[in-house]
């Protein structure tokens, strides 16, 4: 009988949304929202998977040496079929298996939180596959990911989910380098309770010709990661807000509201607390990240931050990536 846990967590970008995607270094932060998968053994005539956080639906499908093939429900689960094709894990027992991302939710409003779910499920389902004789867990999970995504996308998120902690990504390098957090440097990461579209805003981009601005933000987004490595504070808040001028700038030439959803509200109460503000990933809402040299200035910024409808979560560095906690 086979029972196996895995688990993922989620991630913030602190620098590197757009510019990762020019060949340009990002930062991503693993949080401690995690996915959690479970395969068990079912004496049943078919395979059945459910996914609490995500949908009250229900698949069920059999394989065979082919791979997987549904009985029902699978329009709900593509992102679960393409780690499992990828992966190839010879399995030949059917399963109850679970892809709980209810951590993904906000426990109040029910609304999904933009944190990198999909990116953790593949990441978590992928690991327990690999656990089953599948393929290595991060090549899977990035390979899955992306043509889940249509073949868009960086793959820092997926590299950040399986790490865990702070990494430094490149599209154009297999390595991914793990950081360590700079000393004195305080973050609090807010959510807007807006939801946005981090695939539109790719799509956007496709169909816009070279502008000044990507070569500034790339190198915006390499001095970042260049002074975090360093781990200098105040001088990677200085950085970041350099990056932050880039990325408006950015934002203003492509025409793709990264600042939109409230987000552009929160640069001057920030600055006048000495605090540095910026939306992460797509923006447009969902999430950004405040960065500061005390927790005085990020707790007066935070007052300031609800006023405009934004919630601070209790969300905090996951030092733990891609894990299996139990297998038996």
């Amino acid at each position: 009988m086979t029972d196996v846990v895995a688990s993922a967590p989620g991630k913030v970008i602190l620098c590197g949304e757009y510019a990762v995607l020019e060949g340009a270094s990002a930062l991503c932060m693993a949080v401690n929202r995690r996915c959690i998968v479970r395969l068990q053994s079912a004496s049943l005539e078919h395979s059945v998977v459910n996914a609490p956080g995500y949908t009250t639906a229900q698949g069920s499908f059999t394989t065979d040496e082919h791979g997987l093939s549904w009985l029902s429900g699978g329009d709900n689960f593509r992102m679960f079929e393409r780690v499992w094709q990828v992966s190839r894990a010879p399995v030949d027992e059917t399963f109850t298996i679970s892809l709980d991302t209810s951590t993904f939710r906000d426990p109040g409003s029910g609304s999904k939180i933009g944190v990198g779910s999909s990116a953790a499920l593949a990441v978590a389902l992928a690991k327990a596959l690999e656990s089953l004789g599948g393929g290595d867990a991060l090549a899977v999970a990035r390979r899955a990911h992306r043509e889940f995504q249509g073949g868009m996308g960086s793959g820092a998120d997926i590299a950040c989910s399986y790490t865990g902690g702070v990494v430094e990504y490149r599209m154009t390098e297999p390595v991914v380098h793990a950081c360590s957090w700079p000393a004195g440097l305080h973050y609090a990461v807010f959510w807007s309770g807006v939801p946005a579209s981090t695939k539109a805003r790719v799509e956007r981009l496709k169909k816009i010709g070279d502008m000044p601005s990507r070569r500034q933000l790339e190198g915006a987004s390499n001095q970042c990661a260049d002074v975090f490595r360093r781990g200098a504070a105040a001088d990677f808040l200085d950085a970041t807000r350099e990056y932050c001028g880039a990325l408006q700038l950015y934002d203003d030439e492509h025409g793709l509201d990264i600042f939109g959803g409230g987000h552009a509200a929160l640069l001057a109460p920030a600055k006048s607390h000495g605090v540095v503000y910026k939306p992460c990933g797509a923006g447009g809402g969902d999430v950004g990240i405040a960065l500061a040299t005390s927790d005085e200035s990020l707790a007066s910024f935070s007052n300031d931050a609800s006023v405009y409808g934004f919630h601070r979560l209790d969300m905090t560095i996951d030092l733990e990536g891609a894990v299996v906690s139990h297998q038996s």
